[in-house]
């Protein structure tokens, strides 16, 4: 994995519990520096690197568009990094708080919060409004990935 910028987080690896330094973006999949097992990654973006952050991600990617008022985006927050976590390897998560980002809600046309997306290389395959339980936020990932193979 080449990391183009310094941004990101640190993140424990869900097979050896070790910490590993994810950037936000970068090439390839996050992998455990110590056992290798996929990461889970988890990214915070906005208007200036949404595009390097999520759209040129090789993974598909779920994004999160939510805001700091909304307490359904709030209790959602939890489940998607659950799923993220689940699916390491799998997907990226990037969280776009839209009130700090307007050009991405406008160019979603995000009318309600919290707004799902799940895109594959920078093309919406899947969209969903509204919160639900990480259960069926990974069932909801899961058939569409089935649908892009």
């Amino acid at each position: 994995m080449n990391p183009t910028d310094t941004g990101g987080r640190t993140v424990a690896c869900t097979e050896c519990g070790r910490g590993n330094r994810v950037p936000a973006a970068a090439d390839g999949r996050p992998r455990c520096g110590s056992c290798k097992a996929p990461l889970p990654w988890i990214a915070d973006a906005g208007d200036g690197d949404f595009e390097e952050v999520a759209q040129r991600a090789a993974p598909v990617v779920l994004v999160d568009l939510w805001a700091t008022w909304c307490g359904p985006c709030r209790t959602v927050g939890p489940a998607l990094e659950q799923v993220a976590r689940e699916l390491a390897g799998r997907i990226k998560l990037v969280r776009v708080d839209v009130d700090q980002a307007p050009r991405i809600a406008q160019k979603f046309q995000v009318q309600a919060v919290p707004t799902l997306i799940l895109m594959d290389r920078g093309e919406v395959i899947a969209r969903q409004a509204g919160a639900a339980p990480a259960p069926a936020l990974r069932q909801w990932v899961e058939q569409a990935l089935r649908g892009r193979r």
